[in-house]
């Protein structure tokens, strides 16, 4: 992948990702005494195109299919656990939620499959990581954003110095060694970019649609 795709993602990502911060700062206060519930995703319409021209339910077809794939992995690694400590590692940006849809949207609704997922994992005894390229300034508004969307949040990880002038790849690479250093064996590591996945430190990847790269 080019530098100038990857910086265009990472672009993609920040001004999206402050719009959340903007409008999740005046939100959250008023949320964060109270426990998230696990709520289903807001409606969405038909035929919705997102930033990139891209068709969201055809989009959300083709997430389904990939975690349709990711769903019985995930079982037969959590049906014999035996004590030991598994994660789930996601990306955020389009692979948990809908930025690149509804990027004006506050909370920013879950992705439905990889929220279903996610429930699924951690109901089975796996925590749920997030890493993200999203610079730390961000950690407060992400993190609601997950937990009022109903995911359970087991670890964040975000962008802080000097992590900001890594490569993104090198940076989540990192990340996972490092939740692979607390004795965690990562069952599945999911992410729509191959920045999310290259690296190795989990035993499977799946990658969700980008449409060579329109998709943040």
């Amino acid at each position: 992948m080019s530098e100038t795709i990857t910086a265009r993602r990472a672009a993609t990502t920040v001004v999206a990702a402050a719009v959340l911060a903007l409008a999740g700062a005046a939100a959250a206060p008023a949320e964060a005494a109270t426990p998230a519930k696990a709520t289903a995703p807001a409606a969405r319409t038909s035929g919705t195109a997102g930033l990139k021209g891209i068709d969201h339910d055809a989009w959300l077809k083709d997430v389904r299919a990939v975690v349709d794939r990711a769903r019985p992995y995930v079982a037969e690694r959590t049906a014999h656990a035996e004590g030991r400590k598994q994660a789930v590692v996601l990306d955020i940006d389009n692979t948990s939620l809908e930025t690149d849809f509804h990027w004006a949207t506050v909370p920013t609704p879950a992705v439905a499959p990889v929220l279903e997922l996610a429930r699924f994992a951690h109901e089975r005894g796996a925590d749920v990581f997030f890493v993200t390229a999203r610079p730390g300034v961000l950690t407060p508004a992400t993190e609601w954003n997950l937990r009022k969307v109903g995911y359970p949040v087991d670890g964040l990880y975000v962008r802080h110095l000097p992590d900001l002038f890594q490569d993104v790849s090198t940076y989540k690479t990192a990340k996972r060694a490092e939740i692979e250093a607390k004795g965690y064996s990562i069952v599945a590591n999911i992410g729509n970019n191959t920045t999310d996945l290259v690296g190795g430190h989990a035993e499977r990847t799946f990658k969700l649609p980008d449409y060579d790269g329109k998709l943040s």
